[in-house]
């Protein structure tokens, strides 16, 4: 007879699991809204007002989604259920194995799920805008800035966002100054929200002739982009609104007009700029709407240090405010200096696998 005993276990340990994700995520109240969204999107006029239509049915999607992902766990888990009787009753030793890998993606599939669940601040569930600015290390760190730029892309594409560049400053020899991209997808916010700090490099430089070991330092600012905030306000009067002409690599103009734009909000200094849509209303727009989301942040942290508990805070770009480390020489680790987490395969890191990093972040808030 097979042995089905730690077959047993391991359905009884996804059952559980499926159950915790089902009170977390509050499924049966997803399936309330969910209901509501579908009888406003099948009322008359509902197409009427563009732009609200748009924002329900981008929620509607989102909250399907999340339905179907758990319900799709569900299923799977019965499915493994009725083939362990299946093959108990038949006593079919062959289907062991197809069960034990089952149970082993189901397991990882569930792991994402309840990640999810943690996922429950007020912003989490919002796309967000990531700005990369080189600190300390001249050449070094610019290109260190653009390593980070092309492991956050792959990250991103790992969970499937969607990425849009929206300014970027070349470095004067190699790599980039800043460079600052929006993020789309579902709880983009909350899974990128971890990585805002500085970000610190150890390597042999590929620009330094003696082959010498150089520290290089980066910062990531992430904020998540608000699209109704009655509590924010950005009154005319506190801005300062600059347009200049775009430019690209090498100093090449991207077009002959003053289409880019900064601005400026004078109460907090915050300032923001996009270069990279087609006319200077978009990049208008687009500032706009980092804006909104830069004062949303600064808000939040704000309520944070009011209670003692701020967390993720950005420090000076230098040596002992980093809260991660990347070491490629003499020995390969990544480490993050909050959480403790580390990887030991650095251009796994690089390559955008940043899960365990993120993951464990999430555990500790």
């Amino acid at each position: 007879m097979i042995e089905m005993e730690g077959f047993m276990q391991d359905l009884a340990e996804v059952r559980r699991m499926l159950a915790e994700a089902e009170e977390s995520l509050q499924i049966d109240h997803l399936r309330e809204q969910l209901t509501e969204y579908q009888e406003d999107m099948g009322s008359p006029g509902f197409w009427d007002d563009t732009e609200r239509a748009q924002k329900i049915s981008a929620k509607a999607s989102s909250v399907e989604r999340r339905i179907q992902h758990f319900e799709q766990l569900t299923a799977r888990a019965d499915d493994v259920e009725v083939l362990m009787e299946l093959a108990d009753e038949a006593d079919d030793h062959d289907a062991v194995e197809d069960i034990r890998r089952d149970f082993a993606s189901l397991k990882e599939d569930l792991e994402t799920l309840r990640l999810q669940t943690l996922l429950t601040g007020e912003y989490d569930g919002c796309n967000c805008i990531l700005s990369l600015h080189a600190g300390a290390g001249g050449t070094e760190a610019q290109d260190w800035t653009q390593m980070l730029y092309r492991m956050y892309t792959r990250f991103c594409e790992r969970m499937g966002f969607a990425v849009r560049e929206l300014d970027m400053l070349d470095g004067d020899e190699a790599g980039i100054k800043s460079v600052t991209f929006e993020v789309t997808g579902d709880y983009a916010y909350g899974y990128l929200k971890s990585e805002r700090g500085v970000h610190r490099l150890v390597r042999i430089s590929p620009f330094d002739a003696n082959a010498r070991r150089h520290t290089s330092f980066a910062s990531l600012d992430v904020s998540p982009i608000i699209e109704d905030d009655a509590e924010i306000e950005i009154r005319p009067e506190d801005l300062r609104i600059d347009t200049y002409r775009a430019s690209g690599a090498g100093g090449q103009h991207v077009n002959r007009t003053d289409s880019a734009v900064r601005i400026t909000h004078i109460p907090t200094g915050i300032v923001v700029q996009c270069q990279n849509e087609r006319s200077q209303v978009q990049n208008k727009e687009m500032c706009f709407i980092w804006l909104r989301a830069r004062l949303a942040e600064l808000r939040e942290q704000q309520r944070q240090e009011q209670m003692g508990e701020i967390k993720g805070e950005l420090k000076k770009i230098e040596w002992g405010s980093q809260i991660r480390s990347y070491v490629f020489q003499p020995y390969t680790l990544v480490k993050d200096h909050r959480t403790g987490y580390e990887m030991g395969d650095v251009n796994a890191v690089m390559d955008g696998q940043l899960e365990g990093f993120v993951t464990s972040y999430l555990q500790k808030l």
